[in-house]
């Protein structure tokens, strides 16, 4: 077995590189990995803390350059705009920074009062570069931990990341409940107009039969009752219609929020959780790089990636940025929509129940003060005149002519007076 010597810092001139008008040139022993770099600076004014936003890695004793890990929130880096996760650093106010460890960078920076010249070489990196196999299979771990409790995730020995049990999946639990709850309104909404419906042509029946009777009855007290006892049904049925033109609506409005609303919102989520479970991908995959360099570093051992520039952990970096600057859009994003929707439902649910209880209300107060001015029982009717007078086809005549039927009403043993029918 044979052994071989790595210088982890090449010995080359950096300044000569760097000070020709500021413009990038490839050092013979980087490794881009394909991507390009261009020159630049940036003048970032601290804040009230001394601190312009930015934390910084590599640098020696292991890496020929330092570079940009991680730009902090509402920091004057991040409100600036120009640095990101990957960029390296070449010099701060004019002083080349080549060769120097991240702590004496740091520390440089610290001193410096109001403005910083920060020179940087800016990475450009497509992030389709470091979206990887490795990625992908992070990526179908975390959806699977996610549907999982702790417990069973412990004894599968799959680790769960901070970002799992998130409070808006708890959120789309709640929102298919309440799909359920409108579901079932819906139904039996559905099911009490219909009822409602046969009622009213119940009613409609009654009051065309009494109505019908009540023509024909030539009693005027008997007709007048019978009249009136079938318009109050006929009303019954005109304000059970009135009703199920006032609650019908109820059923297109439900049916908008549990068809339209709740799965744009679910879709929504669907894709929120995408980006979550990416950005939570490339954390893992910086960590898992972060612990490979701390071994090789620990067994004072060389590692190429490092050595010569640190490329592919930066775009890493780089796609860890914009995963998480995605990421926090869309969590933004749902947050809103959520909100909007709880609101949307609250006071959509209590609009359409009044709407329900209201029209209910009133149809059945309606019918009840229709019939209460309707009360025509006992009614006194004369059979001897009413029975044969509603026969307007001559069948119960028997092909017998008026004179008959007056001869055979007329025989011995049966007699008819008013209300009272006897046999001797």
């Amino acid at each position: 077995m044979s052994y071989h010597e790595y210088d982890l810092i090449p010995d080359e001139d950096f300044d000569e590189y760097w000070l020709d008008e500021n413009k990038f040139t490839q050092l013979p022993w980087e490794d881009l990995r394909g991507m390009t770099v261009t020159s630049g600076s940036v003048t970032l004014t601290k804040d009230e803390k001394n601190l312009i936003g930015i934390s910084i890695g590599g640098g020696a004793p292991l890496c020929p350059c330092l570079y940009v890990v991680q730009i902090f929130d509402n920091t004057p880096a991040a409100k600036e705009g120009t640095l990101q996760s990957g960029d390296e650093l070449v010099g701060v106010n004019g002083q080349s920074v080549k060769g120097r460890t991240k702590v004496e960078v740091a520390r440089t920076i610290q001193s410096i009062k109001g403005n910083v010249v920060i020179n940087y070489n800016k990475l450009h990196a497509d992030p389709k570069q470091g979206k990887s196999l490795d990625i992908i299979l992070k990526k179908a771990k975390h959806r699977v931990v996610e549907s999982m409790n702790s417990n069973t995730a412990d004894a599968l020995g799959l680790s769960r990341a901070i970002l799992c049990n998130d409070g808006l999946v708890k959120k789309l639990q709640e929102l298919e409940r309440t799909a359920e709850t409108y579901k079932g309104l819906i139904e039996h909404t559905k099911k009490l107009l219909k009822c409602t419906f046969e009622l009213s042509q119940s009613h409609k029946t009654f009051g065309d039969v009494f109505s019908s009777i009540g023509v024909r009855e030539p009693q005027p007290a008997a007709s007048e009752a019978f009249s009136k006892f079938g318009d109050a049904h006929r009303d019954m049925e005109k304000f059970a219609i009135k009703m199920l033109k006032t609650v019908k609506p109820m059923i297109s409005d439900l049916n908008t929020f549990l068809n339209k609303a709740v799965p744009d919102t679910r879709l929504t989520i669907k894709k929120y959780l995408d980006g979550k479970f990416e950005y939570l991908s490339y954390c893992l995959k910086v960590k898992e790089m972060d612990d490979e360099e701390y071994s090789y570093a620990a067994l004072q051992e060389p590692l190429y990636r490092v050595e010569t520039g640190n490329y592919e952990y930066r775009l890493i970096l780089r796609c860890r940025q914009e995963a998480r600057v995605k990421f926090a859009k869309m969590r933004s994003d749902v947050l809103v929509k959520m909100e909007l929707l709880d609101q949307k439902h609250v006071q959509d649910i209590v609009f359409q129940l009044q709407r329900f209880v209201t029209g209910m209300a009133k149809y059945h107060n309606d019918c009840h003060s229709v019939m209460k001015t309707a009360i025509v029982f006992p009614i006194e009717v004369d059979l001897s005149r009413g029975t044969f007078t509603y026969d307007t086809s001559n069948q119960f005549n028997d092909g017998l002519d008026d004179d008959e039927e007056e001869e055979a009403v007329e025989e011995p043993g049966i007699e008819i007076s008013g209300d009272l029918i006897s046999t001797e």
